[in-house]
Protein backbone atom coordinates (compact mmCIF):
# COMPACT_ATOMS: atom_id res chain seq x y z
CA UNK A 1 0.00 0.00 0.00
CA UNK A 2 0.73 3.56 -1.08
CA UNK A 3 1.69 5.75 2.20
CA UNK A 4 1.84 9.50 1.82
CA UNK A 5 1.67 12.71 4.56
CA UNK A 6 -1.47 13.90 2.80
CA UNK A 7 -4.08 12.84 -0.38
CA UNK A 8 -6.30 15.15 -1.76
CA UNK A 9 -9.33 13.69 -2.93
CA UNK A 10 -10.64 16.20 -5.99
CA UNK A 11 -8.60 18.55 -7.73
CA UNK A 12 -10.17 21.42 -8.80
CA UNK A 13 -8.89 25.08 -7.44
CA UNK A 14 -9.65 23.79 -3.55
CA UNK A 15 -7.76 20.04 -3.93
CA UNK A 16 -4.91 21.27 -6.43
CA UNK A 17 -3.72 24.47 -4.30
CA UNK A 18 -3.97 22.16 -1.86
CA UNK A 19 -1.65 19.45 -2.71
CA UNK A 20 0.30 22.37 -4.23
CA UNK A 21 1.09 24.21 -0.60
CA UNK A 22 1.47 20.72 1.01
CA UNK A 23 3.93 19.61 -1.67
CA UNK A 24 5.64 22.84 -0.88
CA UNK A 25 5.64 22.12 2.82
CA UNK A 26 7.99 19.06 2.57
CA UNK A 27 4.99 16.75 2.66
CA UNK A 28 4.62 13.59 0.47
CA UNK A 29 1.27 14.59 -1.09
CA UNK A 30 -1.00 12.42 -3.70
CA UNK A 31 -4.20 14.24 -5.15
CA UNK A 32 -7.50 11.97 -6.23
CA UNK A 33 -9.39 13.00 -9.64
CA UNK A 34 -12.05 11.15 -11.22
CA UNK A 35 -12.51 13.53 -14.17
CA UNK A 36 -9.84 16.29 -15.28
CA UNK A 37 -7.25 18.41 -13.24
CA UNK A 38 -8.67 21.25 -12.18
CA UNK A 39 -11.97 20.37 -11.53
CA UNK A 40 -15.50 22.17 -12.28
CA UNK A 41 -13.95 25.71 -11.99
CA UNK A 42 -11.17 25.27 -14.31
CA UNK A 43 -13.52 23.21 -16.80
CA UNK A 44 -16.79 23.48 -16.28
CA UNK A 45 -17.14 26.96 -14.53
CA UNK A 46 -14.81 29.71 -13.74
CA UNK A 47 -12.79 29.92 -16.71
CA UNK A 48 -14.65 28.43 -19.58
CA UNK A 49 -17.19 31.14 -18.87
CA UNK A 50 -14.70 33.50 -18.74
CA UNK A 51 -13.83 33.03 -22.37
CA UNK A 52 -17.61 32.32 -23.53
CA UNK A 53 -18.01 35.77 -21.65
CA UNK A 54 -15.31 37.46 -23.89
CA UNK A 55 -16.23 36.31 -26.62
CA UNK A 56 -19.57 38.22 -26.32
CA UNK A 57 -17.42 41.26 -25.18
CA UNK A 58 -15.92 41.45 -28.46
CA UNK A 59 -18.85 41.09 -30.32
CA UNK A 60 -20.68 43.63 -28.56
CA UNK A 61 -17.84 45.88 -29.91
CA UNK A 62 -18.63 44.98 -33.43
CA UNK A 63 -21.86 45.50 -33.19
CA UNK A 64 -21.28 49.04 -31.69
CA UNK A 65 -18.53 50.02 -33.42
CA UNK A 66 -20.13 53.04 -34.88
CA UNK A 67 -20.10 55.04 -30.82
CA UNK A 68 -16.36 54.43 -31.18
CA UNK A 69 -16.00 56.29 -35.01
CA UNK A 70 -15.16 52.76 -36.39
CA UNK A 71 -16.78 50.99 -39.26
CA UNK A 72 -17.17 47.62 -39.71
CA UNK A 73 -19.43 46.79 -42.53
CA UNK A 74 -19.22 43.09 -42.24
CA UNK A 75 -19.34 40.87 -38.98
CA UNK A 76 -20.99 37.67 -38.24
CA UNK A 77 -20.33 35.10 -35.05
CA UNK A 78 -19.73 31.89 -35.54
CA UNK A 79 -21.25 29.97 -32.07
CA UNK A 80 -19.84 26.85 -32.57
CA UNK A 81 -16.11 28.53 -32.94
CA UNK A 82 -17.03 30.13 -29.84
CA UNK A 83 -17.70 27.52 -27.77
CA UNK A 84 -14.70 26.02 -29.49
CA UNK A 85 -12.31 28.52 -27.92
CA UNK A 86 -13.64 28.29 -24.55
CA UNK A 87 -13.06 24.32 -24.64
CA UNK A 88 -9.87 24.97 -26.06
CA UNK A 89 -9.24 27.62 -22.94
CA UNK A 90 -10.10 25.44 -20.07
CA UNK A 91 -8.06 22.44 -21.87
CA UNK A 92 -5.01 24.38 -21.75
CA UNK A 93 -5.96 25.22 -17.89
CA UNK A 94 -6.10 21.65 -16.89
CA UNK A 95 -2.92 21.01 -18.92
CA UNK A 96 -1.02 23.70 -17.00
CA UNK A 97 -2.07 22.30 -13.75
CA UNK A 98 -0.49 18.97 -14.92
CA UNK A 99 2.16 20.26 -15.45
CA UNK A 100 2.11 21.71 -11.61
CA UNK A 101 1.32 18.39 -10.35
CA UNK A 102 4.58 17.33 -11.86
CA UNK A 103 6.89 20.36 -11.24
CA UNK A 104 5.46 19.91 -7.54
CA UNK A 105 5.92 15.75 -7.56
CA UNK A 106 2.76 15.83 -6.41
CA UNK A 107 1.30 11.93 -7.60
CA UNK A 108 -2.01 11.94 -9.78
CA UNK A 109 -4.39 9.32 -9.10
CA UNK A 110 -6.99 8.24 -11.47
CA UNK A 111 -10.30 7.40 -10.06
CA UNK A 112 -13.24 7.70 -8.19
CA UNK A 113 -12.08 8.36 -4.24
CA UNK A 114 -13.96 6.39 -1.26
CA UNK A 115 -12.62 7.51 2.13
CA UNK A 116 -12.09 4.06 4.70
CA UNK A 117 -11.43 3.98 8.04
CA UNK A 118 -7.61 3.97 9.52
CA UNK A 119 -6.80 7.13 7.55
CA UNK A 120 -7.03 5.10 3.97
CA UNK A 121 -8.77 5.90 0.57
CA UNK A 122 -9.84 3.25 -1.77
CA UNK A 123 -9.12 3.95 -5.92
CA UNK A 124 -11.02 1.97 -8.27
CA UNK A 125 -10.02 -0.93 -6.04
CA UNK A 126 -6.31 0.70 -4.94
CA UNK A 127 -5.99 1.67 -1.04
CA UNK A 128 -4.00 4.14 -0.28
CA UNK A 129 -3.22 5.53 2.85
CA UNK A 130 -1.78 8.57 4.71
CA UNK A 131 -1.82 10.50 7.49
CA UNK A 132 -3.90 13.72 6.92
CA UNK A 133 -6.69 12.91 4.20
CA UNK A 134 -8.08 16.04 2.73
CA UNK A 135 -11.83 16.13 1.06
CA UNK A 136 -11.89 18.82 -1.70
CA UNK A 137 -14.94 17.04 -4.01
CA UNK A 138 -17.03 20.11 -4.60
CA UNK A 139 -20.36 20.92 -5.87
CA UNK A 140 -22.59 20.45 -9.23
CA UNK A 141 -25.77 22.08 -10.37
CA UNK A 142 -28.89 21.60 -8.19
CA UNK A 143 -31.51 19.84 -9.72
CA UNK A 144 -34.87 20.81 -8.29
CA UNK A 145 -38.02 18.19 -8.53
CA UNK A 146 -40.11 20.88 -11.28
CA UNK A 147 -37.23 21.03 -13.13
CA UNK A 148 -35.87 17.57 -14.13
CA UNK A 149 -32.53 18.14 -16.41
CA UNK A 150 -32.93 16.06 -19.22
CA UNK A 151 -29.24 17.82 -20.52
CA UNK A 152 -31.04 18.72 -23.81
CA UNK A 153 -34.36 21.24 -23.21
CA UNK A 154 -33.48 21.67 -19.46
CA UNK A 155 -30.05 21.74 -18.89
CA UNK A 156 -27.51 23.05 -16.37
CA UNK A 157 -24.15 25.13 -16.40
CA UNK A 158 -21.91 22.04 -17.93
CA UNK A 159 -24.66 21.61 -21.16
CA UNK A 160 -25.13 25.78 -21.33
CA UNK A 161 -21.19 26.17 -22.09
CA UNK A 162 -21.02 23.34 -24.84
CA UNK A 163 -24.53 23.64 -26.67
CA UNK A 164 -23.96 22.39 -30.70
CA UNK A 165 -26.52 24.98 -31.43
CA UNK A 166 -27.29 28.23 -30.56
CA UNK A 167 -30.99 28.48 -29.29
CA UNK A 168 -32.63 31.12 -30.53
CA UNK A 169 -34.67 31.38 -27.38
CA UNK A 170 -33.97 30.62 -23.65
CA UNK A 171 -35.32 30.49 -20.04
CA UNK A 172 -33.23 30.88 -17.38
CA UNK A 173 -34.04 30.31 -13.91
CA UNK A 174 -31.96 31.83 -10.77
CA UNK A 175 -30.61 35.55 -11.09
CA UNK A 176 -27.43 34.29 -9.12
CA UNK A 177 -23.71 34.36 -10.78
CA UNK A 178 -24.58 31.17 -13.00
CA UNK A 179 -28.25 32.42 -14.30
CA UNK A 180 -26.80 35.76 -15.30
CA UNK A 181 -23.63 35.42 -16.83
CA UNK A 182 -24.89 32.73 -19.04
CA UNK A 183 -28.31 35.58 -19.75
CA UNK A 184 -25.82 38.37 -20.61
CA UNK A 185 -23.54 36.20 -22.96
CA UNK A 186 -26.71 34.26 -24.76
CA UNK A 187 -28.72 38.19 -24.73
CA UNK A 188 -25.43 39.28 -26.60
CA UNK A 189 -25.23 36.20 -28.94
CA UNK A 190 -28.55 37.07 -30.05
CA UNK A 191 -30.65 34.80 -28.26
CA UNK A 192 -34.24 35.71 -27.02
CA UNK A 193 -33.42 35.60 -23.03
CA UNK A 194 -35.81 35.41 -19.97
CA UNK A 195 -34.69 35.54 -16.54
CA UNK A 196 -37.05 33.94 -13.54
CA UNK A 197 -36.10 34.87 -10.32
CA UNK A 198 -38.10 33.67 -7.09
CA UNK A 199 -36.83 36.69 -4.79
CA UNK A 200 -37.96 40.32 -5.45
CA UNK A 201 -34.42 41.24 -6.88
CA UNK A 202 -31.94 40.20 -9.38
CA UNK A 203 -28.85 39.12 -7.64
CA UNK A 204 -30.46 39.01 -4.50
CA UNK A 205 -26.90 38.80 -2.33
CA UNK A 206 -25.82 42.03 -3.28
CA UNK A 207 -26.89 45.36 -2.05
CA UNK A 208 -30.36 46.54 -3.31
CA UNK A 209 -28.51 49.45 -5.52
CA UNK A 210 -26.50 47.56 -7.03
CA UNK A 211 -28.93 44.89 -7.52
CA UNK A 212 -31.67 47.51 -9.11
CA UNK A 213 -28.66 49.23 -11.42
CA UNK A 214 -28.02 45.68 -12.34
CA UNK A 215 -31.52 44.88 -13.51
CA UNK A 216 -32.35 48.26 -15.22
CA UNK A 217 -28.63 47.43 -17.46
CA UNK A 218 -30.81 43.90 -18.13
CA UNK A 219 -33.53 45.28 -19.06
CA UNK A 220 -32.00 48.26 -21.73
CA UNK A 221 -29.83 44.90 -23.09
CA UNK A 222 -33.24 43.51 -23.70
CA UNK A 223 -33.29 40.97 -21.50
CA UNK A 224 -36.59 40.04 -20.08
CA UNK A 225 -36.46 40.08 -15.94
CA UNK A 226 -39.05 38.75 -13.85
CA UNK A 227 -38.47 38.60 -9.94
CA UNK A 228 -40.85 37.41 -7.56
CA UNK A 229 -41.50 34.76 -9.46
CA UNK A 230 -41.15 30.87 -9.91
CA UNK A 231 -41.37 27.84 -12.46
CA UNK A 232 -43.97 25.50 -11.25
CA UNK A 233 -43.59 23.09 -13.91
CA UNK A 234 -41.86 22.41 -17.57
CA UNK A 235 -43.35 20.68 -20.68
CA UNK A 236 -41.23 19.17 -23.08
CA UNK A 237 -43.30 16.84 -25.19
CA UNK A 238 -43.26 19.74 -28.07
CA UNK A 239 -40.65 20.69 -30.52
CA UNK A 240 -40.06 23.51 -27.55
CA UNK A 241 -40.10 24.20 -23.65
CA UNK A 242 -43.09 25.01 -22.22
CA UNK A 243 -42.92 26.85 -18.60
CA UNK A 244 -45.49 27.50 -16.22
CA UNK A 245 -44.44 30.23 -14.42
CA UNK A 246 -46.34 31.50 -11.19
CA UNK A 247 -46.23 35.36 -10.52
CA UNK A 248 -47.63 38.19 -8.26
CA UNK A 249 -50.76 37.89 -11.07
CA UNK A 250 -51.07 34.57 -11.48
CA UNK A 251 -50.12 31.80 -13.86
CA UNK A 252 -48.34 32.15 -17.51
CA UNK A 253 -46.88 30.02 -20.31
CA UNK A 254 -44.03 31.14 -21.54
CA UNK A 255 -42.36 29.32 -24.55
CA UNK A 256 -38.67 28.11 -25.53
CA UNK A 257 -35.69 26.12 -27.12
CA UNK A 258 -34.20 25.56 -23.67
CA UNK A 259 -34.73 25.80 -20.07
CA UNK A 260 -31.06 26.74 -17.95
CA UNK A 261 -31.10 25.64 -14.58
CA UNK A 262 -29.40 28.20 -12.24
CA UNK A 263 -30.59 27.70 -8.61
CA UNK A 264 -27.71 26.99 -7.03
CA UNK A 265 -25.55 24.06 -6.38
CA UNK A 266 -25.14 20.87 -4.31
CA UNK A 267 -22.16 19.31 -2.52
CA UNK A 268 -20.73 16.13 -3.73
CA UNK A 269 -20.61 14.08 -0.56
CA UNK A 270 -22.56 11.33 -1.86
CA UNK A 271 -20.78 8.08 -2.42
CA UNK A 272 -17.27 9.15 -0.99
CA UNK A 273 -16.87 7.05 2.31
CA UNK A 274 -18.42 9.68 5.14
CA UNK A 275 -20.77 7.42 6.78
CA UNK A 276 -18.11 4.31 6.65
CA UNK A 277 -15.54 6.48 8.60
CA UNK A 278 -18.16 8.47 10.98
CA UNK A 279 -17.48 11.98 9.69
CA UNK A 280 -20.51 14.41 10.59
CA UNK A 281 -22.39 15.99 7.69
CA UNK A 282 -24.81 18.37 7.88
CA UNK A 283 -28.03 19.11 5.74
CA UNK A 284 -25.80 18.12 2.34
CA UNK A 285 -22.43 19.81 4.09
CA UNK A 286 -19.42 18.41 5.86
CA UNK A 287 -18.96 20.17 9.70
CA UNK A 288 -15.41 21.38 10.32
CA UNK A 289 -13.57 23.53 12.64
CA UNK A 290 -11.54 26.62 11.61
CA UNK A 291 -8.53 24.53 10.19
CA UNK A 292 -11.12 22.30 8.24
CA UNK A 293 -10.59 19.18 10.22
CA UNK A 294 -13.94 17.11 10.62
CA UNK A 295 -14.98 15.27 13.73
CA UNK A 296 -12.71 12.45 12.96
CA UNK A 297 -8.80 13.03 13.19
CA UNK A 298 -6.66 12.96 10.21
CA UNK A 299 -9.83 13.80 8.08
CA UNK A 300 -10.53 17.20 6.51
CA UNK A 301 -12.90 19.20 4.06
CA UNK A 302 -12.70 22.30 2.31
CA UNK A 303 -14.09 24.03 -0.20
CA UNK A 304 -17.56 23.77 -1.78
CA UNK A 305 -18.23 20.74 0.96
CA UNK A 306 -18.04 22.77 3.60
CA UNK A 307 -20.73 25.71 4.90
CA UNK A 308 -18.51 28.75 4.09
CA UNK A 309 -19.32 30.67 0.76
CA UNK A 310 -19.14 28.55 -2.17
CA UNK A 311 -16.40 30.40 -4.39
CA UNK A 312 -12.71 29.30 -6.04
CA UNK A 313 -10.97 31.70 -4.34
CA UNK A 314 -12.50 30.71 -0.41
CA UNK A 315 -11.54 26.69 -1.37
CA UNK A 316 -8.15 27.83 -2.11
CA UNK A 317 -7.50 30.07 0.48
CA UNK A 318 -8.92 27.28 2.98
CA UNK A 319 -7.09 24.16 1.33
CA UNK A 320 -3.97 26.28 2.05
CA UNK A 321 -4.82 27.24 5.85
CA UNK A 322 -5.32 23.70 6.21
CA UNK A 323 -2.28 22.23 4.92
CA UNK A 324 -0.06 25.19 6.96
CA UNK A 325 -1.79 24.01 10.05
CA UNK A 326 -1.42 20.25 9.19
CA UNK A 327 2.33 21.41 8.71
CA UNK A 328 2.59 22.85 12.45
CA UNK A 329 2.78 26.81 11.08
CA UNK A 330 1.48 29.70 13.00
CA UNK A 331 -1.74 30.33 10.61
CA UNK A 332 -4.73 32.51 11.60
CA UNK A 333 -8.30 31.36 10.67
CA UNK A 334 -10.00 32.75 7.44
CA UNK A 335 -12.31 35.91 8.07
CA UNK A 336 -15.41 34.53 5.91
CA UNK A 337 -17.05 38.26 6.33
CA UNK A 338 -14.15 39.71 4.12
CA UNK A 339 -14.40 37.39 1.00
CA UNK A 340 -14.74 39.44 -2.38
CA UNK A 341 -17.61 38.24 -4.47
CA UNK A 342 -17.23 38.70 -8.32
CA UNK A 343 -19.99 38.49 -10.90
CA UNK A 344 -18.79 38.50 -14.71
CA UNK A 345 -21.55 39.81 -16.98
CA UNK A 346 -21.93 42.90 -18.89
CA UNK A 347 -21.97 45.53 -16.32
CA UNK A 348 -19.49 43.42 -13.89
CA UNK A 349 -20.45 42.94 -9.96
CA UNK A 350 -17.97 43.22 -7.22
CA UNK A 351 -18.46 43.11 -3.40
CA UNK A 352 -16.82 42.90 0.13
CA UNK A 353 -18.21 43.06 3.47
CA UNK A 354 -21.84 44.25 4.55
CA UNK A 355 -24.27 45.61 2.48
CA UNK A 356 -26.25 49.38 3.49
CA UNK A 357 -28.82 46.94 4.76
CA UNK A 358 -27.14 44.35 6.90
CA UNK A 359 -24.88 47.45 8.18
CA UNK A 360 -28.12 49.61 9.70
CA UNK A 361 -29.72 45.78 11.04
CA UNK A 362 -25.83 45.60 13.12
CA UNK A 363 -26.43 48.75 14.41
CA UNK A 364 -24.09 51.16 13.29
CA UNK A 365 -24.24 54.53 12.51
CA UNK A 366 -23.04 54.65 8.26
CA UNK A 367 -21.42 56.88 6.50
CA UNK A 368 -22.17 56.04 3.33
CA UNK A 369 -20.78 57.33 -0.12
CA UNK A 370 -21.33 56.81 -3.85
CA UNK A 371 -19.54 57.64 -7.17
CA UNK A 372 -21.01 56.88 -10.21
CA UNK A 373 -18.67 56.14 -13.40
CA UNK A 374 -21.21 58.34 -15.69
CA UNK A 375 -18.90 61.06 -13.93
CA UNK A 376 -16.06 59.40 -14.46
CA UNK A 377 -13.49 60.48 -17.64
CA UNK A 378 -12.16 56.92 -18.01
CA UNK A 379 -15.14 55.78 -18.18
CA UNK A 380 -16.67 58.40 -20.37
CA UNK A 381 -14.12 57.90 -22.86
CA UNK A 382 -14.18 54.01 -22.55
CA UNK A 383 -18.18 54.10 -23.06
CA UNK A 384 -18.71 52.56 -20.07
CA UNK A 385 -20.56 54.64 -18.22
CA UNK A 386 -22.86 52.37 -16.70
CA UNK A 387 -22.66 51.89 -12.58
CA UNK A 388 -21.30 53.19 -9.82
CA UNK A 389 -18.83 52.42 -7.11
CA UNK A 390 -20.81 52.55 -3.16
CA UNK A 391 -18.72 52.24 0.17
CA UNK A 392 -20.25 52.06 3.54
CA UNK A 393 -18.17 53.27 6.83
CA UNK A 394 -18.94 53.30 10.14
CA UNK A 395 -19.36 56.96 11.31
CA UNK A 396 -17.97 56.14 14.49
CA UNK A 397 -14.49 55.21 14.29
CA UNK A 398 -13.96 54.85 10.37
CA UNK A 399 -14.27 51.12 9.73
CA UNK A 400 -14.41 50.05 6.27
CA UNK A 401 -18.15 48.00 6.74
CA UNK A 402 -18.54 47.49 3.12
CA UNK A 403 -17.80 47.96 -0.64
CA UNK A 404 -20.33 47.21 -3.70
CA UNK A 405 -19.35 48.27 -7.16
CA UNK A 406 -21.20 47.79 -10.52
CA UNK A 407 -19.69 48.58 -13.61
CA UNK A 408 -16.96 47.72 -16.63
CA UNK A 409 -13.86 45.80 -14.82
CA UNK A 410 -15.04 46.27 -11.06
CA UNK A 411 -13.92 42.51 -10.35
CA UNK A 412 -10.55 43.72 -11.12
CA UNK A 413 -11.05 46.97 -8.48
CA UNK A 414 -12.41 45.42 -5.25
CA UNK A 415 -9.38 43.66 -4.18
CA UNK A 416 -8.69 47.57 -3.01
CA UNK A 417 -11.63 47.36 -0.69
CA UNK A 418 -10.37 43.59 0.36
CA UNK A 419 -6.92 44.76 1.34
CA UNK A 420 -7.93 47.78 2.41
CA UNK A 421 -10.42 45.97 5.34
CA UNK A 422 -7.83 43.38 5.69
CA UNK A 423 -5.35 46.36 6.87
CA UNK A 424 -8.38 47.22 8.85
CA UNK A 425 -8.13 51.19 6.81
CA UNK A 426 -10.09 53.99 7.42
CA UNK A 427 -11.99 56.01 5.29
CA UNK A 428 -9.80 59.09 6.03
CA UNK A 429 -6.90 56.62 4.93
CA UNK A 430 -8.57 56.37 2.19
CA UNK A 431 -8.88 59.50 1.17
CA UNK A 432 -5.55 60.31 1.01
CA UNK A 433 -4.05 57.47 -0.47
CA UNK A 434 -3.45 59.50 -4.44
CA UNK A 435 -5.50 57.32 -7.29
CA UNK A 436 -3.88 57.71 -10.73
CA UNK A 437 -5.55 59.37 -13.01
CA UNK A 438 -7.85 58.89 -15.46
CA UNK A 439 -8.85 55.02 -14.05
CA UNK A 440 -12.11 53.52 -13.25
CA UNK A 441 -10.23 53.07 -9.43
CA UNK A 442 -10.66 56.74 -8.91
CA UNK A 443 -14.39 55.58 -8.35
CA UNK A 444 -13.32 54.15 -4.96
CA UNK A 445 -11.58 57.11 -3.56
CA UNK A 446 -14.19 59.82 -4.86
CA UNK A 447 -17.15 57.10 -3.41
CA UNK A 448 -15.32 57.77 -0.14
CA UNK A 449 -14.74 61.54 -0.56
CA UNK A 450 -18.41 61.42 -1.24
CA UNK A 451 -19.25 59.43 2.27
CA UNK A 452 -17.23 62.40 4.07
CA UNK A 453 -18.70 65.09 2.31
CA UNK A 454 -15.34 66.01 -0.04
CA UNK A 455 -16.36 64.73 -3.25
CA UNK A 456 -14.33 67.00 -5.75
CA UNK A 457 -15.97 65.45 -9.27
CA UNK A 458 -20.04 65.60 -8.29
Amino acid sequence: MSKYDVIVLGSGPGGYVTAIRASQLGLKTAVIEKESLGGVCLNWGCIPTKALLKSAQVFDYLKHAEDYGLSVKQYNKDFTKVVARSRSVADGMSKGVQFLMKKNKIDVLKGFGKLKPGKKVDVEGTEYSADHIIVATGSRSRVLPNLPQDGKKVIGYREAMTLEKQPKSMIIVGSGAIGVEFAHFYNTMGTDVTLIEFQPNIVPVEDIDVSKQFERSFKKAGIKVMTNSSVEKVNTTGKTVKATVKTKKGEEIIEADVVLSAVGIVSNIEGIGLEDVGIVSDKGKIMVNDYYQTNIPGYYAIGDVTPGQALAHVASAEGITCVEKIAGMHVEAIDYGNIPGCTYATPEIASVGMTEKQAKEAGYELKVGKFPFSASGKASAAGTKDGFVKVIFDAKYGEWLGCHMIGAGVTDMIAEAVLGRKLETTGHEVLKTIHPHPTMSEAVMEAVADAYGEVIHL
